[in-house]
């Protein structure tokens, strides 16, 4: 499975702006935990494809290893078999011989085909190898874009309760300007002011009629006074 097979979907969300769709979204809470949830399952979804790959690389390995010893196994049997085969010629056994010799001839035919095998799948493995570290890096950079969505949809939460709170505090403030309960602490101000300038009246026109009482007694002293000179007068 390619790189672009196992990552091509996945790719498109790793790419997005995500200030971008936030400008765009009519809710971008609800969006942005729709787009965790998909970019997770995708996330998800590539590491089975990865590990897959990983999967398919490692039989790969585990073959050309198995081709690798087997060519050094068969290597070893040629080699067994042809010292055997020049034991015997040397001791006469020439028929003998040339059977351990053909048995190393086999021998040698299977270390030749083993070998073919190793360098034949080596070039697979090199491009499978170089495949899975690239999709290792791709999902680590999937599951940072993952990390940076939550975090960006955390961030949003706690503006969105932000403005919120403040606009709910402007409508309060609007609402006292409206309704602004001042104005009828104005007019009780006023009232209690009247009451006290009708008061300070009543007291201005006490005040003046005892005035108006002395002054008849003062009035009244002094016709006594006459009477009383006059009456000495005439003494």
């Amino acid at each position: 499975m390619s790189k672009q097979t196992v990552l091509g979907r996945v790719t498109q969300l790793a790419k997005a702006n995500i200030n971008a769709l936030l400008d765009q979204a009519e809710d971008p809470r609800k969006m942005l935990d729709q787009l965790i949830r998909d970019y997770a399952n995708n996330i998800a979804d590539a590491e089975e494809a990865v590990a897959a790959t990983i999967g398919n690389l490692r039989l790969m390995e585990q073959d050309h290893q198995e081709d690798v010893d087997a060519a050094k196994e068969w290597g070893g049997k040629a080699l067994a078999a042809s010292r055997k085969a020049d034991e015997l010629r040397s001791g006469g056994q020439t028929a003998e011989a040339d059977r351990f010799d053909n048995l190393a001839k086999v021998a040698l035919g299977r270390q030749l085909q083993s070998e073919k095998e190793a360098r034949t799948a080596e070039p697979t493995i090199a491009a499978q190898t170089e495949v899975v570290a690239k999709l290792r890096t791709g999902l680590d950079r999937m599951r940072a874009k993952l990390a940076e969505l939550r975090a960006k949809r955390d961030e949003l939460v706690a503006r969105a309760k932000s403005a919120q709170a403040q606009n709910t505090m402007v409508d309060a403030v609007k609402n006292v300007d409206v309704l602004d309960p001042t104005s009828e602490l104005s007019r009780f101000e006023d009232k209690v002011r009247r009451e006290e300038a009708r008061a300070l009246g009543k007291q201005e026109l006490a005040a003046s009629s005892l005035d108006a009482q002395f002054e008849q007694l003062d009035a009244l002293g002094d016709d006594a006074e006459i009477e009383a000179r006059l009456a000495a007068l005439k003494a």
